[in-house]
């Protein structure tokens, strides 16, 4: 999907998001379809202070919600898990480094989607790197 250097609009990230998560395989599209996928423009103040996040800027995305292995089978009427993409943050990244909108998108909903699995920052980063040193 092609964009002018505004970069898509709410629509369509929201579209590319969507799109990210049809594509998962089974196993992971099925444990995911609870999610609510929301673009937004910005992080609120109140999603940057959760994060620690000072500027509205650098925050690309973000999972609310309770993972996976901290479930309780007895807990009920909890809201849905989100992963927020936010627009205009995305758009500087993708411009500033050149990388296609739908590759950004992508990493940041399978980021986020990691934390819905249980995983830590640290341990998706450290699966990241090893992915890089698996390829030629």
């Amino acid at each position: 999907m092609l964009h002018d250097r505004s970069g898509p609009t709410q629509e369509q990230m929201q579209q590319m998001a969507e799109a990210v998560r049809a594509s998962l395989p089974d196993h992971f599209r099925v444990q995911m379809e609870e999610i609510v996928l929301r673009v937004e423009d910005f992080a609120t103040e109140e999603q940057l202070a959760a994060v620690e996040i000072e500027s509205k800027w650098h925050l690309t995305g973000l999972y609310e919600g309770e993972s996976l292995p901290d479930r309780s089978i007895w807990a009920s009427g909890r809201m849905p898990a989100r992963i927020w993409l936010f627009r205009k943050p995305l758009i500087a990244e993708w411009r500033e480094t050149g990388v296609r909108m739908d590759d950004l998108v992508r990493h940041v909903v399978i980021h986020e989607a990691g934390h819905h699995f249980g995983f830590s920052d640290e341990d998706m980063h450290a699966l990241e790197d090893r992915a890089d040193q698996d390829q030629p």
